[in-house]
């Protein structure tokens, strides 16, 4: 019994190790998948709409088409006629609107601002979604190890249960052990159950951002030091670029106090004067320059101008915010991982524990002392507490990943 409770053990953790050690399937690796989660839509549509904040800001400085106009004056209706009425013409007009150039200048930064605030928060975006499938990798990692640690426990209770149904024939009183060991497989049973389910969920999450990961297995994970300046956060930096937006409004709203201007011509085609008609035919050109002047100016640019200026302080606030919570976050993230690797040692110093206790009670089993169920209790113990590790190895990776993802990296 001893020589096949050691081999199954053996046999299980070398499957396990050779799981876990496999290269990845269809020669994926973790750079590809960082590729493709760059395709993912998501990212795509921030790309496009950057694009076109920069297409508008080159239409920002453009001036406005010119306005073409045909037509007659003058013309008499009792008598009609281009050469009975002296101010009788044939005209033909162009006019052109000359927007502000400070104005339209202020405008096409605004949209170049905007495309800026674009790339950062798409920078943020990827970060995030990058961590995700980290995270969604280290998930099926941690249910993967759960799983063989489970069949790994039922193997060991079915070994268990042999050896006590071999006492209670013997007239031990030990039935009561045959109740735990079936309560037992039965909660392995369910926790089975809700790793399958946790797993379905995980592959979701992967076909979401990457349209399935292979066997690719989590990269190494090490935190990144913050430098303590807070432009050193996605979010921040996003924030940062909302008040280069607000700015820009701002100038564009006191650019407004500043006048548009137009010009038209218009070339006019007379006849001269039928018979009896003295005037000569000679033609006319009208010229004239437009510009605006801010009479309502209290009521339409000033409030403008104060909304523009709120809008600055919001964003320059939302700044701060963003700095605050940012750090905040860092520090908790950071004090998590700090407690799973404690609590990671801490199981290890455990562990090693059991295992001496395992192989004191095997070398008095193979003595003749005593029967093999605390060898099999003890590996049992040794599997929980390698359970509990991967939870702590997972929630050390998971802490690490979404830590990583809060700092631009480049």
């Amino acid at each position: 019994m001893a020589r096949k409770s050691r081999k199954s053990f053996s046999l299980l953790a070398c499957s396990l190790g050779l799981v876990f050690s496999a290269p990845p399937l269809f020669g994926q690796s973790f750079e590809e998948l960082e590729a493709r989660l760059r395709d993912h839509p998501a990212l795509q549509a921030l790309r496009q709409q950057t694009q076109a904040y920069r297409e508008d800001a080159v239409a920002a400085v453009a001036w406005p088409d010119p306005v073409v106009s045909v037509g007659v004056n003058n013309f008499p209706l009792l008598d009609p006629s281009f050469r009975s009425y002296l101010p009788t013409n044939k005209a033909l007009g162009i006019s052109q609107q000359i927007p502000n150039r400070t104005e339209r200048a202020a405008r096409s930064e605004r949209w170049k601002r905007r495309a800026a605030h674009n790339d950062a928060a798409e920078a943020l975006q990827f970060a995030r979604m990058r961590a995700e499938l980290i995270v969604a990798l280290v998930e099926r990692r941690r249910i993967a190890e759960q799983v063989s640690f489970r069949r790994q426990q039922d193997s060991l209770y079915g070994e268990l249960e042999q050896i006590v149904q071999g006492e209670i024939a013997a007239g031990r009183p030990v039935l009561f052990r045959l109740a735990e060991i079936d309560l037992q497989q039965s909660e392995i049973d369910r926790a089975l159950a809700d790793l399958e389910g946790e797993k379905a969920e995980v592959d979701a999450r992967l076909q979401d951002l990457v349209v399935g990961a292979g066997n690719v297995p989590p990269p190494d994970l090490e935190p990144q030091a913050w430098s303590g300046n807070p432009d050193a956060f996605h979010a921040v930096r996003v924030a940062r670029e909302n008040i280069t937006v607000a700015d820009a409004g701002v100038s564009e709203a006191q650019a407004a106090w500043k006048p548009d201007w137009g010009l038209q011509v218009t070339y006019q085609q007379r006849d001269s004067g039928a018979s009896g008609m003295r005037f000569p035919g000679d033609d006319w050109v009208s010229a004239a320059v437009t510009f605006s002047v801010p009479l309502w100016g209290s009521r339409s640019q000033a409030p403008a101008l104060r909304a523009a200026r709120a809008e600055r302080e919001s964003a320059r606030n939302r700044h701060m915010a963003a700095a605050r919570t940012a750090a905040a976050r860092y520090a908790a993230l950071d004090a998590t991982r700090r407690a799973a690797e404690a609590a990671f040692a801490a199981l290890q110093t455990k562990i090693s524990a059991i295992r001496e206790q395992v192989q004191a009670q095997r070398t008095r089993y193979e003595s003749g002392i005593g029967d093999y169920s605390p060898v099999i209790d003890g590996e049992l113990a040794e599997l929980i507490l390698l359970g509990r590790m991967a939870d702590e190895q997972a929630r050390r990776d998971r802490a690490v990943a979404q830590l990583n993802s809060l700092l631009v990296t480049s």
